[in-house]
């Protein structure tokens, strides 16, 4: 019997995407020939929901409540401001395959505006208490940044166990973001599928 290898369509239908993310695989495409891989480092990078860090500066910022949030509000402007940057692996392939997992209610957004307008967001998918986030987009000074603080707050109020940013940053590190090992987020995410938390502003 030969073995079996999904062809990477198949790779993109929901109900792949779904095992594949739930296992802690993510998909990037490359910016030049557009080819979707799937990634599962070895070292896996999370802000711990129970222990963040909420930076002096961007606290005293959003005391001054310069922005509007939505959560779930807008996904395809989120996902393609995220998109639009001059070398981007969010390919117009990968952009459809989310829309589907948006249309079975598995991608959220979280979404800042100033006068009505979008002006930054981040988007993400929830599996049970675990959530994946995928990327972040701002025009304005701090409003990716707000959006990642207002993401925290939801996870948090709504007892999800596990945030997974995949690779650690300058960004995210002001947050707490920590590098782990495989064992470790393995057994987050263990704990994560312990229960289905809703993801509600």
């Amino acid at each position: 019997m030969s073995d079996y290898y999904p062809s990477p369509e198949e790779l993109l239908k929901p109900d792949m995407m779904l095992r594949l993310y739930s296992e802690g695989a993510f998909p990037m495409a490359d910016s030049s020939s557009g080819l979707i891989n799937w990634y599962f480092p070895n070292i896996r990078c999370i802000i711990p929901l129970d222990n963040f860090n909420l930076p002096r500066s961007l606290k005293k910022f959003m005391t001054s409540d310069p922005f509007e949030y939505f959560v779930d509000r807008d996904f395809t402007s989120v996902v393609e401001g995220c998109a639009n940057r001059e070398s981007t692996w969010i390919s117009p392939r990968l952009i459809s395959a989310y829309h589907e997992l948006w249309d079975l209610g598995y991608i959220h957004t979280v979404e800042v505006y100033k006068n009505n307008f979008l002006v930054g967001g981040l988007y993400g998918i929830a599996i049970g208490g675990a959530f994946f986030g995928e990327s972040m987009f701002s025009t304005q000074p701090q409003a990716s940044k707000c959006a990642l603080v207002k993401l925290i707050e939801i996870l948090t109020r709504n007892n999800f166990s596990l945030l997974d940013v995949q690779y650690v940053t300058e960004h995210l590190k002001m947050f707490g973001a920590e590098e782990i090992s495989l064992y470790q987020y393995r057994r987050l995410l263990h704990k994560a599928y312990s229960s289905s938390p809703l993801f509600s502003a």
